[in-house]
């Protein structure tokens, strides 16, 4: 799927780890560049790689989420001594 030049919404919504409503709606705020085809849409890649390339999906933000709060249990206390060193 990534070699193509272009994507269709639902297949945009599995790279992003989005549903292919978020991505219709991505489309409509002009978030996401899209042509119409038809019925459908149809995304070029270039407009899914460098303008939503930071943007971080639900399952990827609780990931970190829970990364942190599991590094701040383990390491809290060596963590507050590093931020007071000169």
């Amino acid at each position: 799927m990534k070699n193509k030049q272009f994507y269709s919404t639902v297949e945009v919504g599995k790279l992003l780890g989005i549903s292919r409503i978020a991505v219709f709606k991505r489309i409509k705020s002009g978030k996401i560049k899209a042509k119409k085809v038809g019925r459908n849409y149809v995304i070029d890649r270039a407009n899914i790689e460098n303008p939503l390339i930071d943007t971080l999906n639900e399952r990827t933000k609780s990931e970190i989420d829970k990364a942190i709060k599991k590094t701040i249990k383990e390491y809290g206390e060596t963590l507050k001594m590093l931020a007071h060193e000169d």
